[in-house]
This record gives C-alpha cells, sequence and structure tokens, in this order.
C-alpha cells in the first residue's frame, strides 16, 4: 500500500503526553496523578523522544529534572499550549505514511461528543504545528469527530472500531454508519472497516473505545478483555463481544488469534461509581508495552502473562494507574505514538 496507517508496534520517533494542571479536573489529585506521569515519562523517555504539552512547560521540566535521568532530560522535549484536560490519545494527531512522506491527520476532538470542555485541547495539534515540533504535512479534517481512541490499525489496511462509539450521539450525526465508514476509508487510506458491536466499561466517557476493549497486536493477533464472571455487570455483554470476535477474519479469510485479558476486579471512586479499568488500555512503543496495573496483585500478574503471549519480544513494564481511571481513563488514553519517519 501507498498509504499506511501504521500499527502502534510500528518503530516510533515520539510519543506524546498532555501534562496534568491544577486547572484541570485533577486537581483534587494532583499530586498523585503527577506522580503517574512521571512514572509514563520515565519509561517513555528511556526508549523514545517524548513530547510533553503543557500551558506550562518550564515547570513541568523542572519536575521533571529531579526524578529522570540526565539522558531521559534530554530526549523530552516540550509544546506549551493551553489545554482543558490530559487525553493525549483523543486531542492529537493520527499519523498516516504517505508517498510523499508522513502527514499529521488533525480530527476534531469535541470531548467525546460534547460530555467536557475541549476547545483548547482541539488546538493543540494546530499549537504543535506552529511551534515545529513534529516534521510532516498537516491535514485538516476538522470538519470531522474522530479521537484517536476509537480506531486500532494492523497497520495492513484494517481499522478496528466500535459502532456504539462512532455512531453515538453529538459526534458526526446526521451521517450514517454507511456513510462514516466511507469517510473513515477515504481518509485513513484503509481497505476496511471492523465494526465491534458489543462491549463496554462502566463508568466509561467515551461511548466504548476500541483501545478500553480490543487491541490489534502483531501476526494476526487481538487482545481483549474477556468476563468470565457471570455476576459481573459485563459479563453478557463481553461474551458477546467474544463471539463476534470469533467470527472476524483476517483479508487472508484466517481467523484472529485471539488473547484473552483478565477483567480487572471491580474498583469504585468515593460515590459508589465503578471505575473503567481495562488491562487493554496498554501502550506498544520501542521494545516495550507499558500495561496499566490496579493494585491487585492476581489479575495484574494475569493480564502480564497474556500480554507476553502477543508480545514475546517486548519487555511489559507495569504501571500503576489506579490515580488516572478516577477521571475514567487509563494509560494508553494519556498517550500518542508518532512513527519513526515523523522526526521531531
Amino acid at each position: 500500500m501507498n498509504y499506511v496507517l501504521p500499527a502502534e508496534w510500528h518503530e516510533q520517533c515520539a510519543v506524546q503526553l498532555t501534562w496534568p494542571h491544577a486547572a484541570t479536573d485533577w486537581l483534587p489529585i494532583l499530586a498523585e496523578v503527577t506522580r503517574c506521569y512521571i512514572d509514563m515519562a520515565r519509561e517513555i523517555s528511556a526508549r523514545v523522544h517524548l513530547i510533553i504539552v503543557s500551558p506550562e512547560p518550564a515547570h513541568v521540566r523542572a519536575l521533571l529534572a529531579e526524578h529522570l535521568s540526565a539522558e531521559c532530560l534530554r530526549r523530552t522535549s516540550f509544546c506549551q499550549a493551553p489545554t482543558n484536560d490530559t487525553w493525549a490519545r483523543d486531542h492529537s494527531f493520527i499519523s498516516l505514511l504517505t508517498p510523499d512522506g508522513p502527514h499529521l491527520l488533525d480530527f476534531r476532538f469535541n470531548g467525546w461528543g460534547e460530555k467536557f470542555s475541549a476547545d483548547l485541547d482541539n488546538q493543540i495539534c494546530r499549537r504543535m504545528m506552529e511551534q515545529d515540533i513534529l516534521k510532516g504535512q498537516y491535514e485538516n479534517h476538522l470538519d470531522f469527530v474522530l479521537e484517536g481512541g476509537s480506531i486500532e490499525s494492523d497497520g495492513m489496511g484494517t481499522i478496528l472500531t466500535t459502532s456504539q462509539c462512532l455512531l453515538a450521539p453529538h459526534r458526526n450525526q446526521p451521517l450514517s454508519q454507511a456513510q462514516i465508514e466511507q469517510r473513515l476509508l477515504t481518509s485513513l487510506h484503509a481497505k476496511r472497516i471492523l465494526w465491534l458491536d458489543h462491549g463496554y466499561l462502566a463508568g466509561d466517557d467515551t461511548d466504548s473505545h476500541i483501545d478500553t476493549l480490543a487491541r490489534f497486536c502483531p501476526d494476526d493477533t487481538i487482545a481483549y478483555v474477556q468476563c468470565l464472571d457471570k455476576s459481573d455487570e459485563h459479563y453478557a455483554e463481553l461474551q458477546l463481544m467474544e463471539a463476534q470476535l470469533q467470527t472476524f477474519r483476517t483479508t487472508e479469510g484466517k481467523p484472529y488469534r485471539l488473547i484473552p485479558l483478565p477483567m480487572a476486579k471491580a474498583i469504585y471512586d468515593e460515590e459508589g461509581t465503578r471505575l473503567p479499568a481495562t488491562y487493554a488500555n496498554f501502550l506498544i512503543t520501542n521494545g516495550a508495552v507499558l500495561m496499566p496495573t490496579y493494585n491487585n496483585f492476581e489479575t495484574d500478574r494475569q493480564a502480564e502473562e497474556q500480554l507476553r503471549k502477543a508480545f514475546p519480544h517486548h519487555d511489559i513494564i507495569g504501571i500503576d494507574c489506579c490515580p488516572l481511571i478516577i477521571q475514567h481513563g487509563s494509560l494508553h488514553c494519556c498517550t500518542m505514538q508518532f512513527p519513526k519517519e515523523m522526526k521531531e
């Protein structure tokens, strides 16, 4: 293919974090979530260039100087920008490799269907271009709502997504599913779309982003959340999701290799609302998979063992993401990777 939406395991030049600050919803637990971001920054910058978006880059640089090695700090650059929140996966560029070099696709982010303010976050991509943070040709797709967490690419022309998200209210109405599919095929230069019609997580604000449920892995593999507890509220939907995944076929007509990830033990906030803890929200980067953990030895260990089957040549690095799920996201939601062709 001349145009490629690279798989996440494609070699990367950088990973973006959008840093939490006191003017975000993180304020009540800012110290705890900052420690989590420092852990992510340390593991990312040990392997690939780290781009940090922040309204206060000097403050973040000084903070990281206390926690990162000099070498890791040298591999860190900053983009100054006001931000509403921190979910880089959904407000950052989607990268496309083309015959004339990499393209940076800027889709509209509207706070997951106008649930939250996103006016500042929706400008981050343009600010990154103004500050020459990434190299590539800018593509304006701001007439279409698309979040990075809502799509998965196998790097060979297949996109995996969920109908619950892409057809959810306040995204791209009045477009039909067929019209949305055609827009995706055209803008992402994909061959086909696999629509997952089942699966959800309690407490999820994204309307079932695919990166909370099922993820493409190398060698025609899909890692997905499995629920075996019939008393769990997710059981019926995740059983239907598993059954649908079993019907999916590669472009060669073969079934995918399916690797189930354990259902995380139920975690609740102070109001008793279940939080969307998921082991599917991992980040693949150069030589490593950064995996969210949730302070439960049994399921954390099981998830690590399963991911080793999908990534036998990668280091599996656990990062405590209990603070992140308080705001209904996890590790993959906080990050966005850029392919090696897109040198900073």
